[in-house]
């Protein structure tokens, strides 16, 4: 990009920018935020008295300062005040007490009712931004493979955290008080106006050079605050990257280089933040100048207003409190211009997500599978990861229900695409899969793969009890004894009741805590309580210990007893004990049939 496109390209950006994002965030969210309507409406019912009582805060002063006047003799005007004499209160000292009591009252009315709204509000915008994160994660879970590849864990789990984070952040410390401020300002401006319209166009000219000030460098800050965003996402990918692969790490000493990696990164988001914080500060103290000129400007006019008998000494006072708090909203704008950008930032990374569409998802005429027996059938399927590479290339198989079957080949064959697409994680990029007789695309996603149990060779487990893991391969809640069974079936029964807490030892992240083999058992166990007709053993006694392997190997046996199963391995020996093996080369079936008639006297792939 040249750069004049770029500078182009940041002055189309800023509050006027961020705005568009902010409004298409609010109308992805609108259905959330009808549902707490109830508790919007009470919050705009306490605003509205909030700044109802803002308004009246200055009045009692009014009174009592124009008595005081009056009071002490002094001909400041020939004009008779405006302000209406108080019945039965004649006497200046019972004026100012009652006057005294009027302020307190107020400013306690006003507080009280200034809580209201912000309970109000930060309960339904959390309220709102809790669901929003719910269904941000539950969209996420039903994204299709093709995003997850193509996108980095870190910076997603950036956009469930921190970036619902800072939407909360901005809904109660920025665009509450804005909006209560703005509408504040209306009110005072239309009441300057009524008091004296031409002191109120002398402070209207303030507003164009704020308006030009403020556009000027919110653009600079909004540009600023999406390279943070972005910086900051990719450091939480990179945290996460290098922390759940620390073995690799600390096995090749890449320590140094990570931290180096992270420190630049690191850095990038320091310097893109204090930018931000510069500009910011820049802004409002820039904005308290503008606000002392306008301040000084009404205070040499309204002087000479009440000299020439335009205005009451208390007038001016009103209209000098309204000037400070009116212009409350313009610091506000000045102080949360880089909140709201970030907000407007963070919004449209979430709805970003929450657009993209699941490519694997039920037909309008797909029904849920019956109990299915397990034939599988190929017919002319083909699938491509990018264009130009085939995975698989017009595949042609059948597999009988309730057989063993080995799928062998060299690296990048289309082995694991075989179960990929069997597991509707993709679909086929032309062709037909089918189980007993019936399209997957005729089939409910869930209902397939409520009937499909995988093993895989690096099994996860989730940081939760071993309990827990063994059940989550259940399609519903199973009790106790399932779960028992489904352990001594795996042949790991034994080896869980002899640690700490038994069934209810919590593993570590991705079962760190155990063995290789301790962790494959639990793994079989959480395959065998779905007690699915198809099972798929994806390199599933890779890298055990030979004693280990066998324990394994037997509860394999087990656990597909009269399933179809489909064993994906590099392992020749592991096929060998299989019924029908396929040899697949460039994603093609070269050669199928009995393991002998196959496999001859190999020993290895070449």
């Amino acid at each position: 990009m040249s750069r004049t496109a770029a500078t182009a390209g940041r002055r189309t950006g800023g509050l006027t920018r961020a705005l568009p994002g902010l409004r298409r965030t609010l109308h992805r969210f609108r259905h959330q935020i009808a549902a707490e309507r109830r508790l919007i409406a009470l919050g705009l019912l306490a605003l509205f008295a909030e700044v109802g009582l803002r308004l009246l805060e200055p009045w009692p002063l009014a009174y009592v300062l124009d008595a005081i006047v009056a009071a002490t003799g002094a001909d400041l005007t020939t004009r008779t005040s405006p302000i209406p004499a108080i019945p039965g209160l004649a006497d200046i000292t019972a004026l100012i007490i009652v006057c005294a009591v009027a302020v307190v009252g107020a400013v306690a009315l006003r507080a009280a009712a200034a809580y209201a709204m912000t309970i109000c509000f930060a309960l339904a915008g959390n309220r709102v931004l809790t669901r929003v994160r719910t269904e941000l994660y539950s969209h996420l879970n039903r994204l299709s493979m093709r995003f997850h590849e193509s996108r980095r864990t870190g910076d997603l789990v950036t956009r469930v955290t921190g970036d619902i984070g800072r939407l909360q952040e901005a809904t109660v410390t920025a665009a509450i008080p804005l909006a209560g401020n703005v509408i504040t300002l209306l009110g005072m401006f239309v009441v300057i106006v009524i008091m004296d319209w031409q002191l109120a166009l002398a402070v209207a000219v303030v507003f164009p050079l704020f308006l030009l000030l403020g556009g000027r460098l919110s653009r600079k800050i909004n540009h600023v605050s999406r390279g943070q965003r972005k910086a900051e996402g990719e450091l939480a990918s990179l945290a996460t990257e290098s922390l759940g692969a620390m073995a690799v790490v600390q096995s090749y000493s890449l320590e140094s280089r990570m931290e180096q990696r992270f420190g630049g990164n690191n850095e990038r988001t320091l310097t893109d933040g204090v930018q931000a914080k510069k500009l910011s500060a820049g802004l409002e103290r820039k904005t308290d100048v503008l606000v002392g000129l306008a301040t000084g400007v009404v205070l040499l006019l309204g002087a000479h207003r009440v000299l020439a008998g335009a205005l009451t000494p208390g007038e001016l006072t009103v209209f000098l409190t309204y000037l400070k708090t009116a212009f409350r909203p313009l610091r506000d704008i000045a102080k949360y211009t880089g909140r709201l950008a970030k907000a407007a930032a963070s919004g449209e990374r979430i709805v970003d997500v929450l657009d993209a569409q699941p490519e694997i998802t039920d037909a309008s005429w797909a029904r849920p599978a019956p109990r299915l027996r397990g034939m599988i059938e190929l017919r002319e399927v083909e699938l491509s990861y990018r264009r130009g590479q085939r995975a698989l290339a017009g595949v042609n198989l059948i597999i009988p229900a309730g057989r063993r079957v080995a799928l062998v080949g060299p690296s990048g064959s289309g082995k694991s695409s075989i179960a990929t697409l069997l597991c509707r994680l993709r679909d086929p990029d032309s062709g037909q899969i089918l189980l007993d007789g019936w399209d997957l695309r005729d089939l409910t996603v869930d209902s397939v793969r409520s009937q499909i149990a995988v093993v895989l060779q690096d099994s996860v487990l989730f940081a939760d009890t071993i309990r827990a893991n063994i059940a989550f391969g259940a399609t519903e809640p199973v009790g106790d004894e399932w779960i028992r069974w489904a352990a001594r079936l795996a042949g790991a029964d034994e080896f869980i009741d002899r640690l700490p807490q038994g069934y209810d030892t919590v593993v570590g992240e991705r079962g760190a805590t155990l063995s290789g083999g301790q962790r494959q058992r639990i793994a079989i166990a959480r395959a065998a309580i779905r007690n699915a007709p198809i099972v798929i053993l994806d390199e599933a006694m890779t890298g055990l210990d030979p004693g280990t392997e066998a324990d394994v190997a037997a509860a394999l046996r087990r656990l597909t007893e009269g399933r179809t199963t489909l064993v994906i391995t590099h392992d020749l020996a592991a096929a060998r004990d299989a019924d029908l093996v396929l040899w697949l080369e460039g994603g093609r079936v070269v050669r199928g049939g009995a393991p002998a008639a196959v496999l001859g006297e190999r020993t290895a792939i070449r």
